[in-house]
Parts: structure tokens; sequence; C-alpha cells
């Protein structure tokens, strides 16, 4: 299984310090080390200083510029993330693409970069309400359109299904509502497949029993190192 958690704007260096101390001091078996990922992407400014207090999990970036290094004021590009040993990055999050307005054209292309460099791309895709109220088929259709131009063959890929209005909200999706997305999903790749949204140590066991259900990407549940920790050992109750 594949436990992720994503940080989005919060926490700080020291914050993030404190925060894996805390994990370090709670601990994870070496079994659950040799049959689980642990994947965290804090912000920016906290990379160098996650590699250092968790080098025993994987440590990725929440964004990146497609670019190696440039004249791209206030981002951050592929020299960067590397000098820190960071080669893991989450792409395509729905708050990028609502929020800070990018297409499937940049996201793409984003893909494309990051995929030639041979970074793990960890792939978000999901559907608003007015798009889920519509039915299944609806859903489909969108989910659909935000893999254009993304090749899942080109570098090692996980694709996490996010239900935009489950995010942050307290409102997971229901297991019928995965089942059938992440069973769509499974025709379209191979790749593992995460969900997120509204993820917490309540509902993680049943959401991981659902086929098609590799893992999970952890938004404000994940923020407190207890509750990430939780989360992670009730997974495999």
């Amino acid at each position: 299984m594949q436990f992720m958690a994503n940080f989005k704007c919060n926490h700080t260096a020291r914050s993030v310090q404190e925060y894996f101390t805390t994990l370090h001091t709670l601990g994870f078996s070496q079994e659950f080390l040799r049959k689980h990922e642990l994947v965290f992407f804090p912000q920016a400014l906290s990379l160098q200083t996650a590699k250092d207090f968790a080098p025993w999990a994987e440590i990725g970036a929440q964004n990146a510029y497609p670019a190696f290094n440039g004249a791209f004021t206030g981002e951050i590009g592929a020299q960067a993330l590397e000098s820190m040993s960071v080669r893991t990055i989450l792409i395509g999050h729905s708050e990028r693409r609502s929020l800070l307005n990018e297409s499937q054209e940049f996201i793409a292309r984003k893909f494309a970069f990051f995929a030639k460099l041979g970074f793990f791309i960890v792939y978000c895709v999901g559907e608003p309400l007015g798009v889920r109220q519509q039915g299944e088929k609806a859903v489909q259709d969108y989910l659909q359109a935000q893999f254009a131009n993304i090749d899942l063959e080109a570098t090692r890929v996980s694709v996490a299904y996010e239900p935009i209005w489950a995010i942050g909200t307290g409102r997971s999706a229901s297991v019928r509502e995965i089942a059938q997305t992440h069973t769509f999903l499974r025709t379209l790749t191979q790749s593992p497949l995460l969900y997120g949204g509204s993820v917490n140590a309540d509902n993680v066991r049943e959401i991981l029993t659902i086929s098609n259900v590799n893992g999970v990407l952890v938004g404000s549940a994940s923020l407190d190192a207890k509750s990430f920790h939780t989360i992670t050992q009730n997974a495999l109750l």
C-alpha cells in the first residue's frame, strides 16, 4: 500500500522537524516499511528539512515549473529539486487546476518534462460536485479528459483520484462511488490507484478494502503526525 500525505500550504521548517521527530518516536516497524510506501509532500521551504528528518520516507514536491532553471520568478525548477535529491512530484492537483488555472495542456507539459527526467509522478484527477450529480458516465468522461496527452508509461506513476467535492469537506465518497470510479480508472492504467478526499483514521480501512484501491493520499488528516500514524496503522488492522 502507498500512504501519502499532502501538507498543502501548511507547516514550517520547524514544525516539519517536530512532525517527523514525533513520527520517528511513534515508529514504523521494519515489516511495515518493507511492505508499504510512505510519501510526504511538504511545502517547498520545508523540503530539505523533511529530507533530513525523514530519511526512511519518500519526500516529494507539491509543484514545480517544467524547466531545469531560468527566468521563472517565484517558481521551483528541477535543478533545485535535484540538488535536494527530491525525485517525486505531485502533478494535476485540483487546487492547481481550479485555483491557479492550470490547463490540461500545461499539466501535460509539466508531466512530460518531469517524466523525461525520471521523476516519480503522483498524478491527480477528480471531478467537481456538479459533474458527479450528472451520473457515472459524466464522471468518466470528465476524468478521461484529464488524461489527455498524459503518457502513463513514460515514468513511474501513481494516479490519485480525488473527488473535488470531498477534499477538505469531511465528506468522503461512498464505497460504491469509489469502487465504480476506480474500476473505470483501472481500464485506463495499471499504475497504482490512490483515493484522496477526507480520508481519516475512521474510514481508511474500509477504503483500502475496495478493489483497485492501492493506497491513499491524505490531506488535512495528515497534518498532525499522530493522526497520520494512526491512519497508517488502522489501515492494516
